[in-house]
């Protein structure tokens, strides 16, 4: 199927990656919340089913297309090393999954990234490098260091094979709870959701799939009222793993194809999220793993997934978060 010309990524693709990053990636599992809703005056609890990608080795959804990719890489060139410019949680999963290959990792980092991601990364034993504070920045440093070095890049979004792994979140929900309304997913640079979509809407057309920006991140729904991909002056967000300044090309014409609506959620709404999470379901969530839930508390619809994206977390930001 295209889309403007953009070859989107099939469920057949979806699928084959499912199998193919099996013995690595975690079937999360999907648990039903039950709590008081804020400012409800029904007083009627709220009822959501979490996708927990914060249980995923690296402590996030990122495994999945960072394993599709890195495994279907020829031989040679995953001996030859792969690199990839994150903000955290990509960087992660591409170590982790280069370590479990037995291929050299290179991971292009902001100056700005929490400390908790960086050790996280060197904990797989790739190597980082630091570059500017924007995705820009960082984009141009691996690409120049990938020509320089002979290594691969493993995009953090914008590819089909990283598309078609996040995707196989969508086909593992759908599995899970057979009467879904509604997901959320958070919105990055897209890929988490592109897939997701893609997946959701091949299955079941009637489920509505939702992305959550940050309000002074919001590159998707500026992009998606432009026709076109939009690139911002500058992003700003509690969020850390959702300040891309503009969606990719292919991750936007999934967007374009499959989602229903683009929403957005600010600061408060993001912390009030984590410190739900953890008091409600004692699960552990960074802001950019919480910002699905900050939006479906809003919401308050029945039959509804969020996606807790991710759970890796500077512990004294966490602390002040869940403060009561």
């Amino acid at each position: 199927m295209a889309e403007g010309g953009v070859q989107l990524v099939s469920l057949d693709d979806i699928r084959l990656a499912a199998g193919r990053i099996r013995a690595l990636v975690h079937r999360t599992p999907l648990i039903e919340v039950a709590a008081p809703a804020e400012g409800s005056s029904s007083g009627d609890p709220i009822r959501l089913m979490l996708k927990c990608e914060c249980f995923q080795p690296g402590g996030a959804f990122k495994i999945r297309g960072a394993c599709n990719m890195i495994a279907q890489l020829l031989p040679e060139a995953r001996a030859a090393g792969v690199i990839t410019y994150s903000s955290g949680n990509h960087g992660r999963a591409v170590a982790l999954v280069a370590e479990s290959f037995g291929a050299p990792a290179v991971i292009v980092m902001p100056e700005t990234t929490p400390r908790v991601k960086v050790e996280g990364v060197r904990r797989h034993g790739a190597e980082v490098v630091f570059a500017g504070v924007t995705s820009t920045d960082r984009r141009i440093c691996a690409e120049e260091l990938a020509r320089r070095r002979g290594l691969t890049i493993v995009p953090p979004f914008d590819h089909p094979w990283i598309i078609a792994g996040q995707g196989t979140t969508g086909l593992e929900i759908l599995e899970q709870h057979s009467q879904v309304r509604t997901i959320y997913v958070p919105v990055g640079g897209g890929g988490q959701i592109a897939g997701v979509s893609a997946a959701v809407k091949r299955m079941r057309a009637s489920v509505r799939v939702i992305g959550v920006e940050p309000v002074r991140a919001a590159r998707m729904s500026a992009s998606k009222a432009a026709g076109h991909p939009v690139t911002l002056e500058s992003t700003a967000s509690i969020a850390d793993g959702l300040l891309t300044l503009r969606p990719g090309d292919l991750t936007f014409a999934h967007v374009q194809a499959f989602v229903d609506d683009i929403v957005t959620v600010d600061d408060e709404e993001i912390a009030a999220g984590v410190k739900w999470l953890f008091h409600e379901a004692r699960i552990v969530a960074e802001p950019s793993g919480a910002a699905a839930v900050a939006a479906a508390r809003r919401a308050l619809e029945p039959d509804t997934v969020a996606v807790v994206s991710g759970g890796n977390v500077d512990p004294d930001a966490f602390a002040s978060y869940i403060r009561l």
